[in-house]
């Protein structure tokens, strides 16, 4: 009796909350499944943020934007509806100076088209011609502090990629911006 006393004594001053936590190994860009996911009781920390056992079901369907361990919580992060790239589509790096893209800062969504354009020496014999454009959708921007560049992440149709890639090593691509306006 004393036991259970002691027990019911330490859960009630405890702050313990029901959280999601992962049951099987997700791998990054499944599918996640009520099966892989369990609710456990933990003492919440104010540093990490949480998914409440309440919200297990909103997760299921979702696609795993990372790794998801086995024994791991969840966070609120770490599932979308839909992961980049997606079937049929990559993203591709593009590590441009000034002169190649819209003096207008690029932000993640934005709609851009990636235009080849001359070598950066100048060689015409290397130019294709001039209606060579993808249209690609801006997915990370990161300016350099080494570098006067800015590496632009682009997702793009998965049969494109490459090609825009090879221009990119060369320093044959720009981008301009499209209309941010809505449809």
């Amino acid at each position: 009796m004393g036991a259970l006393l002691a027990v019911w004594v330490y859960l009630s001053n405890t702050d313990a909350t029901s959280a999601v936590a992962v049951r099987d190994t997700v791998m990054r860009g499944e599918t996640i499944s009520a099966a892989d996911l369990l609710t456990v009781q933990v003492t919440p920390d104010p540093a990490l943020a949480l998914v409440p056992a309440a919200d297990l079901d909103s997760f299921v369907g979702q696609r795993a934007v990372r790794d998801l361990s086995a024994g791991a919580l969840l966070t609120p992060d770490a599932a979308a509806e839909q992961v980049v790239p997606g079937a049929g589509e990559s993203v591709v790096g593009l590590a441009l100076t000034s002169g190649l893209m819209p003096g207008e800062p690029l932000m993640v969504g934005d709609r851009v088209r990636v235009v080849a354009i001359p070598g950066q020496a100048g060689d015409p014999a290397a130019f294709e011609s001039a209606d060579t454009v993808f249209g690609a959708e801006v997915v990370g921007v990161a300016a350099s502090v080494d570098s006067p560049q800015t590496v632009v992440s682009v997702l793009v149709p998965e049969r494109d990629a490459a090609r825009i890639a090879q221009w990119a090593s060369a320093g044959r691509a720009a981008l301009v911006l499209d209309s941010r306006e809505g449809d």
